[in-house]
Parts: structure tokens; sequence; C-alpha cells
């Protein structure tokens, strides 16, 4: 297999794998206006050849979109193998460029936000396992901050407090989001627009720079849904899902 480094000389033309469309197509604009940024702060997007879900993205941890404290290491933001291109040694072929890379930059190891059982979204702690990360913290309710350090008795990170037990101080339903994830250009206003209709409260936090990411009250910024106060889920809604939702916390049914 061929790998493709996404730069800003390619990054207008060049597929992203998981928003496979065209560049007008508001989830490809807005995924690849966040990495054209990112860029500049060391990100690193590394893709099969291949049309389809091939791919590594990684940054340094000081950078990186999450409440973490990491400092010195690389922080993988999303790593993602599936479909036909799974069980091909694809993922260790980018695990292991992301590995040289950090060493070649004087890194202390990998971090990479992870679960206790696989969840959608996440890395398969399984595999990272398999691979020689440990778990370093958890967070509510379900996160964990798995590391690769590559020296022993290196610093360990951590979850900052911020994000360990999740809450936030609103009624109703609430999402974050970052279009560090293509897909919530495409389902947030979907869901905004549905919950308007059905007269449902719902409130929708853009998490628009390095430092809100950085102090977020929970663990995965690139989506996040709260209820009354209590974090619920990572997943990203459809309008389906988020009548269920509806339904399970206020016991009101609506059409889709």
């Amino acid at each position: 297999m061929n790998y493709i480094k996404i730069t800003h000389d390619n990054l207008e033309y060049e597929h992203i794998c998981c928003a496979i469309s065209n560049n007008k197509d508001i989830q490809v604009s807005s995924k690849k206006a966040w990495l054209s940024e990112r860029m500049k702060e060391g990100l690193v997007f590394l893709k099969s050849v291949e049309r389809g879900k091939c791919f590594i993205e990684y940054i340094p941890a000081e950078n990186a979109w999450c409440p973490i404290d990491a400092n010195g290491y690389m922080h993988i933001n999303c790593f993602w193998v599936s479909g036909s291109l799974k069980g091909h040694g694809y993922a260790n072929d980018l695990l292991n460029a992301c590995i040289a890379d950090a060493k070649a930059q004087g890194k202390r190891g990998i971090t990479v936000i992870s679960s206790q059982k696989k969840m959608p979204f996440l890395s398969d702690p399984k595999y990272l396992a398999y691979k020689g990360f440990k778990v370093a913290d958890t967070a509510n309710p379900f996160y964990t901050l798995m590391y690769l350090p590559f020296v022993d008795k290196e610093i360990v990170p951590k979850f900052k407090e911020c994000a360990k037990y999740p809450h936030i101080g609103k009624r109703g339903f609430v999402i974050y989001y970052t279009y560090g994830c293509p897909f919530t250009a495409k389902y947030v206003p979907i869901i905004k627009d549905y919950a308007k209709e059905k007269g449902v409260p719902l409130e929708c936090v853009f998490i628009d720079s390095k430092e809100k990411a950085q102090n977020a009250p929970m663990a995965w910024t690139n989506y996040a849904v709260f209820y009354n106060g209590d974090y619920i889920s990572n997943e990203i809604l459809n309008e389906k899902k988020f009548a269920e939702l509806i339904l399970r916390f206020t016991k009101k049914m609506y059409s889709i």
C-alpha cells in the first residue's frame, strides 16, 4: 500500500477519506479548513492512496484539541481503517509511521483517547493494547487516555480535571462540537432544525479554538451531548437518534 501525506499543496484536491465527496460539500470544506489551520501547528494527516477510510491524523499534544496534559507527546486525533481495507496490515503501517515521526521529533511517546470497550468514533482499545499502549488516565463515563512511552519511567500523561467528571450548568439538550470531525458540519444544523421544528430545547456550542477545546467539560471534544447538565454521548446524532434520546429522557415522542 502507498500512502499520501496531506499538505497545503495537495489539500484542495485530495480526498480526506472520512468524508468522500466533492469540495463543495460542507463536510469536506469544513474539515479541510480545520486541517489547514492545524497543519500550521504540526498536524499530520497520512492516508492511503485508495479511496476509503484508511488514515491517521496526529499533532503535538500541546496543540491537540482535547483537555489533556501530555507535554512532549504526539497525540493521535483520529485513526481509522475500515471496510475492505481492514485486515491487510495498513493500520500497523500508519501507526508505525506516526511512531517514527514522533521519535524523529524527539517526542516522549504517543497518546490517544480511547474507551474501556470499543465505541463509535474512538480507536479500538484492544488493538492499542496489543501495540503496547497502556492506560494513563480515565474520565467519565467511559474514556481512557492511552499512551505509548518511548522510554521507561516516562512522565505519564493525564486528563485535565475539567474533563474527568463531565457536567455543565445548563438545562435541556446541549451539543458541543468542532470541525475536527467532518460529520458535525452536516448533522449539527440538521439537529438544530429538527429541535426548532419540534419545540425541543437545544443549544449548540461550537468549539472554535484550541484553548476552548483544551478546557472543555468533557474528554472527547469533537462531539458531545448533554441533557440537563449530564453527559450523554459522543455519537453524532441524526434525526432518528435524536428522537430516541428525546423519548428516553423526556418521555415525549416525535415523528421523523
